[in-house]
């Protein structure tokens, strides 16, 4: 198909609804009510049960203002977002505001999950609030603490694991993001990718970690920022990979350590 100069053509388009959360607190199920999220305070009880590479996780709510505590060494600030409709890059994303999701993890014996330095020590001083990609100062965190078994320094699998069963905690939050009514949404964002002929082509090159044992990246997972059926960098051999502007706002892209 030959385009004409100035001629823009759209190749997808990206709705986001933010619904923002004013409070959390631990239940006995997952729910969303009147801008409150609970959260199943003994969901990984059972599912860890005999876990080869974790001994416990436990889960923490921090409320804004309670930062000066000291936590294990921060694998990932995870946002909630959710696909309601098409895939990663297009169609419709739920997203929570006002909570982030923070996964910690070192082993039983307290070596942190690390490789060439770890982030443990005092939340208010190694958490830069207010940043791209971090929570702001009035936002609640919830915390999953990972407990692994030792020799989590040799094996892949043990970031690998935790970042799964963390995702899983994350589904069930996202499963009912998906349900919550529509027109009930506090902002609404369109993103459009777009081919303009004639113009100038911009490409942001981002460098992103793919060695060892820990420094992984993972893409286009089912779930915005999620983990399940995502691809790691390493099993690609570290090629190069091209995202477009919406695939990369929605969460194509995650670091997992």
């Amino acid at each position: 198909m030959k385009l004409e100069y100035n001629q823009e053509i759209v190749i997808r388009r990206l709705v986001i609804k933010s619904y923002h959360i004013t409070e959390v607190e631990a239940n006995d199920e997952f729910l969303i009510n009147n801008r409150t999220l609970a959260i199943q305070n003994n969901y990984f009880n059972k599912i860890i049960d005999n876990n080869e590479y974790v001994e416990k996780i436990d889960v923490h709510v921090i409320k804004p203002g309670e930062h000066n505590r000291f936590v294990n060494s921060i694998m990932d600030i995870i946002p909630i977002s959710t696909k309601v409709l098409g895939v990663i890059g297009e169609g419709i994303t739920h997203t929570l505001t006002g909570v982030y999701v923070m996964m910690t993890g070192a082993d039983k014996n307290g070596v942190q999950m690390a490789e060439f330095g770890s982030s443990e020590g005092i939340l208010k001083e190694k958490l830069f609030l207010g940043k791209a990609g971090t929570p702001g100062e009035n936002d609640y965190i919830i915390h999953v603490d990972i407990t692994f078994k030792e020799g989590l320094m040799s094996n892949r699998m043990y970031p690998t694991e935790g970042h799964r069963l963390c995702d899983s905690f994350i589904q069930e939050i996202r499963n009912i993001l998906k349900k919550i009514p529509a027109q009930e949404f506090n902002e609404k964002y369109e993103y459009f990718d777009k081919i303009r002929p004639g113009k100038k082509r911009v490409a942001i090159v981002k460098q992103i970690a793919g060695q060892g044992t820990m420094y992984d990246n993972q893409l286009f997972s089912e779930e915005p920022s999620g983990f399940a059926g995502g691809k790691s960098i390493i099993d690609m051999k570290n090629l190069p990979i091209v995202l477009s502007p919406n695939e990369y706002r929605d969460g194509a892209l995650r670091a997992m350590v």
